[in-house]
């Protein structure tokens, strides 16, 4: 089955998305899932992914302020404007489509498997939309989001700084007053995905600065909203001082913003822009964990195709054992991956479409997962797709070089996959007492037997996991990544076993799962329990 054919079963079968739009009063068929699925693959096989590799061999250029494009990005862009897929998810009053956020995230699979360095300006543009949708006034928005449902316009999230990485606290960048609402933005931003470049006429930039007074910490950060062009078409105080030259994505301009008074303004509440900026990095933590799930697919399709056709020892090479290990592994967690991404949507969607609360709350708990764990099996099976490949695939030729270079992003950006960890356990687990945990672990118990016994190990790791973070913090949160990486193995096995329920075709897949990989949770749980008695023996 193609990519494109798992998510249909996923959003279809497996998370129930006709239901649940049926419910919300705006009910989507099987067969209108199916269709808009297709098309997105279409358009993502036809338009983006022909010149993936050429894109990253010519790179984005800066000079004299201005960064340019591969140049055959210039019609791309033009075609996702056309294709109206920028706006699927976003509200109709804004001139977006008002789908469900998982289907944008099957059009973020397919489109980052095809061109992830051109594909990161939409999906910046996609939280910037969000945000904007729930913190904008209504002026704000009716001037703003057209051109960015459009996709006419790009959108950026300015927030890291040279001395202020992931200690946002930290930031300097600040805001000055100059009537009228507006204010003037001074300061450096490092580390801007699209900050500049020649595709679109305009960039509204979304920056968190200190306002004149604002407390020292993250309380005193407010978010501002700056264009590169102004309304009377002049160009704003702002400016690329350069772009990073990166181990992989070369095409996607990662660029030193420079603010010399840039006419700016408030969006939200003063001193509230971190609140205001978290629904965009969500948006963006749960998109670049399907961007791993992507690169992840792009890399089987690689490898895939050449072990079919590489031929050795007087057969090709994917009927020899070991290189149908890697293959079935690569297939179990990518498929693990990609649906356990569409789970994470259909609970922002049930939210968002139901208002159940119980969505947030499970959107909450599993963004992080998401994030980490499928951005990890991302770069897990890019390295499985150039060992298949063997020494061709250290050869750029193959493209298995360049799925593997992107790929590596992943677990770093919008919080690294430690970072993810530390927020599963301090701020998800914790704040209910691991409640909403057990109540996922119960669902997972309940869903097939043969999940039962690493469902307990798991469980009890959580009841060890809180109790030593109230004991030892730091105990607890150097052992956090492996309590996340037993969450996904775990829950990977779960949306496999749905998977094989809703169609038998999968079921050799998650047995091959079940059987080879979700040891590797309770491996996981070992390594917690063991740890656990050597940093605070009292825990136990």
């Amino acid at each position: 089955m193609s990519a494109a054919d798992d998510l249909i079963l996923g959003l279809t079968k497996v998370v129930g998305l006709p239901g649940l739009t049926e419910a919300a009063g705006a009910p989507l068929g099987e067969a209108d899932i199916a269709a808009l699925v297709e098309e997105a693959a279409r358009f993502c096989t036809e338009k983006l992914a022909p010149g993936w590799q050429q894109a990253d061999r010519h790179g984005a250029r800066y000079a004299n302020g201005t960064v340019t494009c591969p140049p055959h990005y210039t019609q791309l862009m033009q075609d996702w404007i056309a294709s109206g897929w920028q706006g699927v998810a976003a509200p109709e009053a804004h001139g977006g489509q008002g789908l469900p956020h998982a289907l944008w995230v099957a059009v973020t699979e397919l489109a980052s498997a095809a061109d992830m360095a051109f594909f990161l300006g939409p999906v910046l543009t996609a939280g910037a939309i969000d945000l904007l949708v729930g913190h904008a006034t209504p002026d704000q928005a009716a001037r703003w989001l057209p051109n960015l449902v459009s996709g006419a316009w790009t959108g950026t999230m300015c927030l890291t700084e040279p001395q202020a990485g992931s200690d946002l606290s930290a930031l300097r960048c600040r805001a000055e007053p100059v009537g009228e609402g507006r204010y003037a933005l001074h300061g450096q931003k490092i580390y801007i995905t699209w900050g500049e470049h020649d595709l679109t006429d305009n960039i509204l930039h979304l920056v968190l600065a200190r306002l004149p007074g604002a407390p020292e910490g993250s309380r005193g950060i407010s978010l501002f909203a700056a264009p590169k062009l102004l309304p009377d078409g002049q160009r704003n105080a702002l400016r690329c001082g350069g772009i990073e030259h990166k181990l992989g994505i070369h095409a996607s301009p990662t660029c030193i913003m420079l603010f010399d008074g840039a006419e700016a303004e408030l969006i939200g509440e003063p001193g509230r822009g971190l609140n205001a900026m978290f629904a965009m990095m969500n948006a963006a933590r749960l998109a670049v964990g399907v961007q791993g799930v992507g690169q992840g697919a792009r890399a089987l399709e690689l490898a895939e195709t050449y072990a079919a056709q590489r031929s050795q020892n007087g057969r090709v090479i994917a009927d020899h054992p070991d290189v149908a290990r890697m293959l079935m592994e690569m297939r179990a967690t990518t498929l693990a991956g990609r649906l356990l991404a569409l789970e994470a949507a259909a609970a922002l969607d049930r939210h968002h479409l139901l208002g159940e609360e119980a969505g947030a709350i499970r959107l909450a708990l599993l963004t992080p997962i998401v994030k980490a764990w499928c951005t990890d099996r991302g770069v897990e099976n890019a390295s499985l797709g150039i060992q298949v490949h063997g020494g061709m695939g250290f050869v750029e030729d193959s493209g298995a070089a360049q799925v593997f270079r992107d790929a590596r992003i992943a677990p770093i950006y919008e919080g690294t996959n430690g970072i993810q960890a530390i927020d599963l356990l301090v701020r998800k687990l914790a704040r209910d007492e691991g409640a909403a945990m057990r109540g996922l672990l119960a669902e997972v118990a309940a869903s097939d037997p043969r999940l039962a016994p690493a469902t307990a190990r798991l469980s009890a790791a959580t009841d060890l996991m809180l109790g030593l973070q109230a004991r030892d913090a730091d105990a607890a949160q150097s052992l956090a990544a492996a309590y996340l990486d037993a969450c996904g193995w775990l829950l990977g096995g779960w949306m496999l076993a749905r998977a094989a329920a809703a169609s038998p075709d999968h079921a050799s897949l998650a047995r091959f799962y079940r059987t080879r990989l979700l040891p590797r949770a309770e491996a996981r749980c070992l390594e917690i329990e063991g740890a656990a008695q050597l940093l605070v023996p009292e825990v136990h």
